[in-house]
This record gives C-alpha cells, structure tokens and sequence, in this order.
C-alpha cells in the first residue's frame, strides 16, 4: 500500500512516527512523507523519503515571539501553561491547516495514497483524508493533554472550509496511536490504540569515549533540549550544572552544542559538556536525567528506565512531569523559582540517585512501555483496516 505522512513543522513532532514508517517499509509498503521544508533534513536523516510543501514554518520564532529583547526565561515569563491555554494554543495549527490546505490535497490527489499518517495535531490530514476517502491515522507524540481538548477549536475553526470540500465537519481520525503506558496517560484524553515507543533520537555515531569508558561511579545526563539556548539562555543550564557541585561520586554528561561550549564557564568539575549524541546511546549508562520535559526526551528516558528530573519550560511538558512524578518514578519542579533554587535541584537529583522507590518505579514503566504492541505488529493491523 501507498501510505502518505504529513506532519506539523516541528522535527520533534515526526521523529515518534519514524519507527512505524520503517515497520511499514519493512513490511514492503511504500512511504512517502509530505512536509514542510523545515522537517525534511529529520525525514532523510532517518533514511526515508520526502517531499517539500509549503514555506519553511520556523517554529523556533513561534516559540520565542514576545520574548525579543528580553533576558527572562520564558517560563518566568509566561509561568506555568495553564489548561485552557493549551487548547487554544492549537489554533495555530488550525491557520496552519487552512494555509496547506490548497496544496496539500492537490499533491494527495496525484500521489493517491492507499492510508495517511501524521500526528495528532496536523489537522489537513483530517481533511485530505475525508475528501480521498481514505483512513488516517494518527500517531501521539508522548503524553497528550492538547489534542482532546484542541479538537472543539479545530472543529469549529475548520468547520467552512470542510463544507466547502463537501465534508459536513472535521473528521475523527481512523485510529489513534498511543505510545504511552497506561500508567502515565492523561486522564481526559481520547483513549488511543497502544503502541510501543520505539526510541528514535536522530542518527549519530556512538562516541568512542562512551563506548571504552566505563563510570566509576554513578552517571546522569542532562538534556535540557535542542532549544535550551535559543529559549532559555546560558544562565539556566549554568544554574542547573551548578547543583552537582561537591557530588564528587557522580559524573555528568551535559549534552551541549560545542558552539555553546564557550558560554558554559565556571562549571563544577566533575560535569562534562559533549556534543549531543542520541540519546538512547548514553542512557543504558546513566542512573538519571535531568531534562525539559519535552517528550521525546521523556519517552526515550521512559523506555530506558531510569528516574527523571523534569524542569517544564511551556505546554505538555508540565503534564509530562506531572504524570512522571504522580507515577513515581520521577520529580519535577514546575515553577522558575524552583529551577533556580541550586538547593531544591541538588536534594531533587540526590533523591532520584538514592531512593530506590524511583528506579523501582521507574523500571515498572520501562516493562510496561515494553509489553506494547511493536510497530511491527501494529502495521498487521494497518494492512488489514485498508483491506477492508
């Protein structure tokens, strides 16, 4: 079968779909991933094939606008996202819609794909597919508090420009994919169909230090994300290093850009900046992680089993951190005066490194997570909702 991928313009929002593509690639099917320029170098760098739509999105200055000029984190700024926030937070993604539109369902048209794939949030799929006729699916991300409740926005934002096309509303997708263990998933969600989570954290060679050096002692990574800099400075990741000064028995790897390297001075001595390396390399190594809460870093950790320090900068992340704390295999701080309290950090990554209720925890969703169906398994399924 001909299966056609769309997807929001954020690479962090495709990256969870990359495993099943290749299940059905595997599975002979043919895949081709229609996507806006700024998503197309994380589709050829997981070895499958794109074309470009639309203009690039940059969905970094989306991000960051409001915020020019200022030196305050974004998270000191907005504070905490607040529920009703984050489903009228979607509408942007309704005017994204309307905007591909046009030239997305021409492409459809032509390319006559037998199943679409997108993720949760990129309503045209929705829409080519009830035109086409064809069964969409849709693949979460990691934890979704959003979608559920952004589906109202999106009905009624949508609501014309379906009728136009002879649709009397927005479709429901076909089938809705969730990662998620069920001990994590948000209660108010749409109940998905589960999915295993398939780490897929761009390509990358494993560095030969990882590979030939063993940790004396215990090991955490700190992952803040791939926009740490661009949204929070240098200042808050100096801040969180600084809490591991005088834990003399641990050895953290903070994964950094090198081109940031020069701003990061004055860390204590037993952190080590690296160039960032997929993640699902270092964390077989590791007793924890400090990360953002964003979710592919958090499922990646999930599926590893090791306990998680989230600081949550801005929408699911907080979620996410709840979810991980209330599960017990992880703690968050969720407010810009807890992550810059060095103290409150230091006691948060020594309970995660010496109570062992958190790796308990944390290994009960790594087994959970991992009796999921495989992608392999689920495109058994695919094959036989386009059969019939």
């Amino acid at each position: 079968m001909r299966v056609l991928m769309f997807n929001t313009p954020v690479s962090t929002h495709f990256t969870p779909q990359v495993p099943l593509a290749w299940a059905l690639r595997a599975a002979g099917h043919e895949v081709l991933a229609a996507v806006q320029p700024d998503v197309v170098p994380t589709v050829e760098s997981a070895g499958l094939n794109a074309v470009a739509l639309g203009d690039p999105y940059r969905a970094g200055d989306m991000l960051t606008g409001g915020m020019t000029g200022t030196t305050k984190r974004m998270i000191e700024v907005r504070g905490r996202t607040k529920p009703e926030e984050m489903a009228s937070g979607a509408r942007a993604w309704v005017v994204h819609a309307k905007y591909l539109l046009p030239e997305y369902l021409d492409f459809a048209r032509a390319y006559r794909p037998d199943l679409i794939l997108s993720d949760m949030l990129e309503f045209t799929s929705l829409i080519v597919g009830g035109v086409l006729g064809v069964p969409v699916v849709h693949h979460r991300w990691g934890l979704d508090p959003i979608s559920t409740p952004a589906r109202p926005h999106a009905r009624l934002g949508l609501k014309g420009t379906c009728e136009r096309l002879g649709l009397p509303g927005l479709p429901d997708p076909t089938v809705l994919l969730d990662p998620v263990p069920e001990e994590l998933r948000v209660a108010d969600a749409t109940p998905g169909v589960p999915i295993r989570y398939v780490p897929f954290n761009g390509p990358g060679l494993m560095p030969e230090w990882l590979r030939l050096e063993k940790p004396e002692g215990r090991r955490v990574v700190v992952s803040l994300g791939s926009r740490a800099i661009l949204l929070n400075g240098p200042r808050h990741i100096a801040t969180v290093l600084s809490a591991f000064e005088g834990m003399d028995d641990v050895e953290v790897l903070a994964t950094v850009p090198s081109a940031d390297h020069g701003a990061l001075e004055g860390l204590p001595e037993n952190v080590r900046l690296i160039d960032p390396v997929p993640l699902h390399l270092l964390l077989p190594t590791c007793d924890a992680i400090v990360h953002h809460g964003g979710a592919g870093t958090a499922m990646t950790s999930t599926a590893a089993g090791v306990p998680q320090l989230a600081l949550p900068e801005l929408l699911d992340m907080f979620t996410t951190g709840d979810r991980l704390a209330a599960a017990g295999a992880g703690i968050t701080l969720d407010t810009a005066e807890a992550q810059a309290d060095v103290p409150l950090l230091r006691d948060a990554i020594r309970a995660l490194l010496t109570e062992p209720s958190y790796a308990t925890a944390a290994q009960s969703l790594r087994r959970s997570m991992a009796s999921m169906p495989s992608p392999a398994r689920v495109v058994q399924d695919l094959e036989k909702l386009v059969e019939s």
